[in-house]
């Protein structure tokens, strides 16, 4: 079985998406930024991370960088709300996808895309 790991300091999102995914019949693990999300990714086989971009910690741009320099074929998406009213999510997702990201969601996110994402990604 594929596990994921959620990277979200939205504590509803996060969870919401976990449990979406874990209906698809993948392993879920989250975390609630960066630092302990790269924590988690060290001590467990994952084959996808999803990330969000405005953190506190660690935010999703470094988190991207530093799981490219751990494992450069890492697969990751990454996810953005803006975090704050003035943050465009699109301006904030544009280096997420330089950096390598697979796929950027802005949220809300259509779940139905998402997981045609998923799929592709990581196949059942």
């Amino acid at each position: 079985m594929s596990t994921i790991l959620v990277i979200d300091d939205n504590v509803d999102f996060r969870e919401s998406l976990a449990d979406l995914l874990r209906l698809d019949g993948y392993d879920v693990l989250e975390a609630p930024d960066g630092d302990e999300g790269i924590n988690i990714y060290k001590q467990n086989p994952i084959d996808l991370v999803i990330t969000d971009i405005v953190m506190p910690n660690k935010e999703g741009i470094s988190t991207i960088i530093e799981l490219k320099k751990i494992q450069p074929d890492v697969k990751i998406f990454s996810v953005s709300g803006g975090g704050r009213s003035t943050l465009d999510p699109a301006a904030c997702l544009q280096p997420a996808s330089k950096l390598g990201a697979m796929y950027t969601f802005q949220k809300p996110i259509d779940r139905t895309a998402f997981m045609e994402a998923v799929h592709k990604a990581i196949p059942h």
